[in-house]
């Protein structure tokens, strides 16, 4: 699946806890070089929190103040519009993707690490360049229309959002193509952390077919396409969707991925590669005696369990990325700084380990 060697090699989720973008940008160019993302920055404005950060372009949705709302008042002229747009670009008409751009007054992160990329050398040890967009059941459970239903509810209104996100992939492929690099973009879907709950009204079929249509749309795009879920899920859903990497909470739910070996076999045997969520987010403290032969030992010790249910240990050491557990933009910035910091360590160590 992947031709890429990235043993061992960190990123970042998404979000940080900088309201200066520029601050940002340093930092996941110091300690994140090799596969390097734009910071979402949710402190520095609401319209960068990860729903309304994706809205522009999407039928039916406004934001006004320090909220996104939904209005059904001319529903239909909208989704027409907005399904011309997407019509004319698999015409070839590339100028319907500027539909679809996400501007720096809802990403200024995303704008601040383009110019850095621009203007400096950090390009030229870049692996992969990594994006993200939040998956459609995150996006949609937050939203509710006019009677308070959630909107994931509405299939028509879904279908539009699952396919407007997926440009948004494509646009942000798109917008980094002049680097060169390999474009990885996460499907970020925390909510899938309650799937099977009674309180999450899924089937595993519509999650599967969901994801596969804008994993599909990433790659024919040239893109590498990743999922990102900071709770316990079914993880067989995303290797049945064909995601490229699978991004799970490796700090905090190990034992439960252990429970998907036989699904997670087919996925690395077809070079799939997970991205390890080993460095601790919120339950991260100073006083903590975290470290990065810790972690890396921790990693090992998750090879080492999976090993024991079949699952092949060399594609397992060799296909692995690490990354934080989630994103950091709830916390203090010396928290950010130093879980990147214990991150670079483990990344290091890692690929001593497994002969990166």
């Amino acid at each position: 699946m992947l031709d890429l060697n990235l043993t061992g090699l960190a990123t970042g989720i998404g979000s940080l806890p900088y309201t200066k973008a520029e601050e940002a940008v340093k930092l996941v160019l110091k300690f994140v070089p090799d596969i390097p993302f734009w910071p979402q920055l949710p402190r520095r404005d609401s319209r960068e929190g990860m729903i309304s950060q994706f809205s522009e372009g999407l039928p039916c949705l406004k934001f006004n103040d320090k909220d996104l709302s939904y209005s059904s008042l001319n529903r239909e002229k909208e989704l027409e519009a907005f399904y011309a747009d997407i019509i004319s670009l698999q015409e070839g008409q590339e100028r319907a993707l500027d539909r679809f751009k996400i501007t720096s007054d809802y990403a200024q992160g995303l704008s601040a690490f383009y110019e850095a990329l621009k203007n400096s050398d950090a390009k030229d040890i870049i692996k992969c360049i990594k994006c993200h967009i939040t998956g459609p059941f995150t996006f949609a459970a937050a939203l509710k229309d006019e009677k308070g239903s959630s909107l994931m509810h509405d299939k028509v209104f879904m279908q539009a959002v699952i396919e407007g996100l997926k440009m948004k992939a494509l646009w942000q492929i798109s917008f980094f193509a002049e680097f060169c690099k390999k474009t990885i973009v996460f499907i970020d879907e925390p909510y899938l952390g309650c799937f099977g709950s009674a309180y999450t009204p899924l089937n595993r079929e519509e999650v599967v077919s969901s994801i596969a249509n804008i994993a599909s749309g990433i790659k024919q795009a040239g893109g590498i396409s990743g999922i990102h879920c900071c709770g316990n899920t079914d993880w067989s859903m995303f290797v049945d969707a064909g995601v490229d990497i699978i991004n799970f909470d490796a700090f905090n739910f190990m034992d439960r991925l252990v429970l998907y070996a036989d699904s997670l076999s087919v996925f690395l045997n077809r070079g799939g590669v997970f991205c390890w969520g080993i460095v601790p987010t919120q339950e991260y403290d100073k006083d903590s005696n975290y470290n990065g032969p810790k972690l890396a030992e921790a990693v090992e010790e998750g090879i080492t369990k999976l090993t024991g249910k079949g699952v092949d240990r060399g594609l397992l050491r060799k296909q692995l990325i690490v990354s934080p557990s989630c994103g950091l933009g709830s916390l203090e910035e010396w928290k950010a700084e130093d879980i990147f910091r214990l991150l670079d360590s483990t990344s290091l160590l890692l690929r001593e380990i497994y002969g990166s």
